[in-house]
């Protein structure tokens, strides 16, 4: 009898997500287990009760999932997991923190193809504003674009501080060199506009970051991208289902929540149903998010 393909899901929340149980369970997983308020410390245990109770021959049927909303805690918890391992015993590990991983990965792969469908140009050199670039999505979107070569600036809602701690951070990790400003007030965020080519909006749901004035004053505005599927959109004038469109009053093409988020489902559900079917075992992040997301994005 073939082994039961099992996911046990981890996070240091008080629940896991219902979102990412019905996705793993819809990707075919025979069995999914959740374990709640898990802290880094405890992940090597788990993963080693997980692989010595199955013959390294079933290793490929296990797969670990991190979830929470911290991207950085995931990347360490995956890390963990990986370190904890003792060949031939082996098992998958996925980690998409609160969806993060393949929203962002959906956000630069859609932002990607519009740019080149219908602006003749890729990431590489685009210059990149973050808003929402302490958030997990806003976190990820920026060291994806960073890594296919994109000038990236967070910017900060509230000071300069966090953003440049998370700059400093993408570089110790990643080895990617982004900037960090402040954009508190409007006058900050026109000024930040000014040179900006590409808009990242990931801010908190039904917070606008963007309004059609400061969009007016962005001459070099090509492409700007909203996750918030909630009202008040993050930019004005962006649609939820926009994919290419051009915004209001800009020469600018917008990419809204729906149409992103039409790629992340894609995305997550893929990346499930790639463990299941892999006979070696996979460590999964949001760079593997978006080289899948970038072959699901719809032609235009």
């Amino acid at each position: 009898m073939a082994a039961k393909n099992i996911l046990h899901m981890l996070t240091p929340h008080k629940h896991v997500s219902p979102f990412d149980v019905n996705m793993a369970a819809d990707a075919g997983f025979d069995v999914i287990v959740p374990y709640e308020a898990v802290t880094l410390e405890e992940v090597g245990d788990l993963v080693q009760d997980a692989i010595f109770s199955r013959p390294p021959h079933d290793g490929a049927s296990t797969a670990i999932f991190f979830g929470g909303d911290d991207a950085v805690l995931a990347l360490d918890m995956i890390d963990a997991a990986k370190n904890a391992l003792v060949p031939p015993f082996g098992t998958h590990v996925f980690a998409d923190p609160q969806g993060s991983f393949t929203t962002a990965a959906a956000m630069v792969a859609c932002t990607e193809k519009v740019l080149q469908a219908k602006k003749g140009r890729g990431l590489k050199g685009a210059r990149i504003a973050v808003f929402g670039a302490t958030g997990v999505v806003g976190y990820c979107a920026a060291v994806i674009a960073a890594l296919e070569g994109a000038e990236v600036t967070l910017v900060g809602h509230n000071g300069v501080e966090r953003v440049q701690a998370r700059a400093d951070e993408m570089k110790q990790r990643f080895g990617v060199d982004v900037a960090a400003v402040n954009g508190a007030s409007d006058a900050e965020k026109a000024d930040v506009l000014k040179e900006t080519e590409v808009v990242f909006a990931a801010a908190k749901a039904g917070v606008r970051v963007l309004t059609a004035s400061l969009l007016s004053g962005a001459p070099k505005l090509l492409a700007a991208a909203d996750v918030n599927a909630v009202p008040p959109s993050g930019i004005e004038g962006v649609d939820v289902f926009d994919l290419g469109k051009e915004i209001p009053g800009t020469a600018a093409l917008g990419i809204g929540a729906l149409a992103i988020g039409n790629v992340k489902y894609q995305t997550e559900s893929g990346l499930f149903k790639r463990m299941i079917a892999s006979d070696e075992v996979l460590a999964l992040d949001f760079r593997d998010a978006f080289t899948l997301a970038r072959t699901l994005v719809p032609e235009l």
